[in-house]
């Protein structure tokens, strides 16, 4: 069941138990179900689809020097302007957003093994010490906790859809006391069963993985030999096709799956500040940092509302509504580390 939150109207959810008859859970069940996608393929759609795959690798964008500084003078990198940026924060509350992958951990090949550093992990901690902090992903919800540790954190997984808040005591919080969003609830028989389908349709396709997010499902192809992204791409159309409530995004080198409701980081984030009691707040400074396609949503809202900093991971020119940039994980943490020191060195507030 989910409801509605009497303020906000953002749907949330309330736990319910589900019928194991909901779900399938034998080869026989599942060979009948595989019989739906037994149909011809779209080969339009499919050929769109590899072409956006080709285009989503970095190898294949061969930059220059002066389309890299025109970007970078629109873009530039947020720890050469540290104290511009902290300039606009006199007198608002930083609340700080973090992706997770490509921004707080290197990209990998296996990403079950996106681990963060230890030196990482204690730069977050800190700056949860003196703003409020949320990672937002498209992972699990409980994976990315189990990479990150903290409690002291806000969590928002599956792409935003799964939301919660700090289980330690938090200082910053004005609104509720207890944070749980779950808008896509009633899509978790749906998404298991297409996890099945899938998983079992790319088996043969050497180095694909699917993962199940809860909420949403990745289909990894970074280990997939590129002769055989057409192969990958056709089998992933071809089951999302029979799930109209299912919609299919690209992120890098990834494929996104999840449903077709209006709910996305920047919904998220929207949703986290209201709870943080900043709904219509002018005393706020979101500062969201994020690498990926799925993490424009959360740029777009704040570039909409003229009202806090997105800064996009990223050592090539991408066009992003970010506005400023850092290159890689570790420069993350330096501005991370920069915030916190700013922070002690700032007088008291009021």
């Amino acid at each position: 069941m989910v409801i509605s939150d009497a303020k906000s109207g953002i749907p949330m959810a309330i736990a319910y138990g589900m019928s194991d008859s909901t779900l399938f859970g034998n080869f026989t069940q599942l060979k009948k179900l595989l019989k739906k996608f037994e149909t011809s393929q779209n080969g339009a759609k499919i050929n769109a689809l590899l072409d956006s795959m080709r285009a989503s690798s970095p190898t294949r964008r061969p930059i220059n020097a002066e389309d890299r500084n025109s970007w970078i003078l629109n873009h530039p990198s947020a720890l050469t302007m540290f104290e511009d940026i902290m300039s606009a924060s006199k007198g608002k509350q930083i609340v700080v957003f973090l992706d997770y992958d490509g921004t707080l951990s290197p990209i990998v090949e296996d990403p079950d093994r996106a681990f963060i550093t230890t030196e990482m992990r204690e730069a977050v901690r800190e700056v949860a010490k003196h703003f409020p902090t949320a990672i937002v992903s498209g992972r699990c919800r409980a994976k990315v906790y189990g990479f990150v540790r903290l409690s002291e954190l806000y969590y928002a997984g599956s792409q935003g859809m799964d939301i919660k808040g700090p289980t330690k005591g938090h200082k910053h919080r004005k609104g509720n006391q207890t944070v749980l969003c779950q808008p896509a609830r009633e899509f978790l028989p749906m998404i298991d069963e297409v996890y099945k389908v899938l998983t079992y349709k790319v088996k043969c396709i050497p180095g694909a993985i699917v993962e199940n997010n809860k909420f949403c499902l990745s289909v990894h192809y970074r280990c997939v030999d590129e002769t055989k992204w057409g192969e990958l791409a056709d089998q992933v159309k071809m089951v999302i096709k029979n799930y109209p409530q299912l919609r299919l995004t690209q992120g890098r080198k990834v494929f996104e799956i999840r449903p077709t409701i209006k709910w996305n980081k920047g919904n998220a984030l929207e949703f986290l500040l209201e709870s943080l009691g900043y709904a219509e707040s002018n005393d706020v400074l979101p500062v969201y940092i994020g690498d990926d396609r799925t993490d424009e949503d959360a740029f777009k809202v704040l570039h909409d509302k003229g009202q806090g900093l997105g800064i996009l991971v990223s050592k090539t020119p991408k066009e992003t509504n970010a506005s400023y940039s850092l290159q890689e994980p570790s420069e993350v943490m330096h501005f991370l580390k920069r915030l916190v020191e700013w922070k002690k060195l700032s007088p008291p507030s009021h």
